[in-house]
């Protein structure tokens, strides 16, 4: 027993500091990353000159650096590969966020249009489209959007969309002429020439300047701070406000507003049925609805 133990103790005095040896420069990479070959040579030798027991040991930490430096360098390549892919989250989920200084008055106000909504606008609506077929309804917003071309032509200027505002104009004299007084939309129909839909708050957004604050107005529903200074703008170039008396202008424009609601009743219940918090999911959607407006 007591030479076994002998020959157990010299073989872990020579083996031991040889194996020591051995495994240093594989245990490099592990420790600091991908190591280059000249590194690891520095690593392995000391300033004065190796004992001829060490005399191997570049080879081995060659072999130990080579090999996990190809996997280092194909993970590297996948991680960037994929931060290519994948947009960063900030892009995806910073288009729809406005402050919302007023909310608890925005909150009345939205609660306002609902009921306004379903106990006058759907019933009356559903009466208005049995009694008014759809063409004539189309047809009839059809009048008041040309009617409205001077607020389109005039921001396409502003924001120096100058083929646009041109186009605007082609659309006034076709639709006004040929389209029977704008009851027809006869400049897309027969020239495939759209509008550009353009105001005062894309112009203002056109020029730098911010959303500012959330806004519900009664009857108009989401805005902003911006696009309701950008209604009030536009309201001196729309030609159905110079009506007089001002009662029959408000009568006109209010027939307007209810004509084109009609032609999307169930669009804002069905929004608000797919929304689990429909104040915030009509905020959120008008932002974002506005944003890309913006773009285009």
């Amino acid at each position: 027993m007591n030479r076994f133990l002998k020959v157990v103790v010299l073989l872990s005095v020579f083996l031991i500091p040889a194996f020591a040896r051995a495994e240093t420069p594989a245990a490099a990479p592990q420790e600091q990353g991908m190591v280059s070959e000249k590194e690891a040579v520095q690593q392995e030798t000391p300033s004065s000159e190796p004992a001829e027991g060490a005399a191997a040991a570049p080879d081995v930490s060659q072999g130990a650096t080579e090999t996990p430096q190809e996997p280092a360098a194909e993970e590297g390549a996948k991680g960037e590969a994929a931060a290519e892919a994948e947009p960063p989250e900030e892009e995806v989920s910073a288009g729809a966020v406005i402050a919302d200084p007023f909310e608890p008055l925005n909150r009345i106000a939205f609660g306002f249009n609902d009921k306004l909504y379903f106990w006058f606008m759907k019933p009356a609506s559903k009466v208005y489209n049995r009694l008014v077929p759809e063409a004539v309804r189309v047809a009839v917003r059809n009048f008041f959007y040309n009617i409205a071309t001077p607020v389109r032509f005039v921001n396409c200027l502003l924001q120096a969309k100058f083929k646009a505002a041109g186009n605007e104009l082609f659309r006034l004299g076709v639709n006004s002429t040929m389209g029977f007084g704008g009851f027809f939309d006869l400049a897309k129909t027969g020239y495939n020439v759209g509008s550009s839909e353009e105001d005062l708050g894309l112009t203002l957004g056109h020029y730098g300047i911010g959303n500012g604050f959330y806004m519900v107005l009664p009857f108009l529903g989401p805005s902003s701070l911006r696009d309701t200074v950008g209604i009030a703008g536009d309201a001196f170039l729309n030609p159905e406000h110079y009506i007089t008396p001002i009662g029959d202008a408000i009568a006109v424009a209010g027939y307007d507003y209810f004509n084109r609601n009609s032609l999307r009743i169930g669009e804002y219940e069905d929004l608000k049925e797919a929304a689990v918090e429909p104040y915030t999911a009509f905020r959120d959607a008008y932002v974002q609805y506005r944003k890309d407006k913006l773009r285009q």
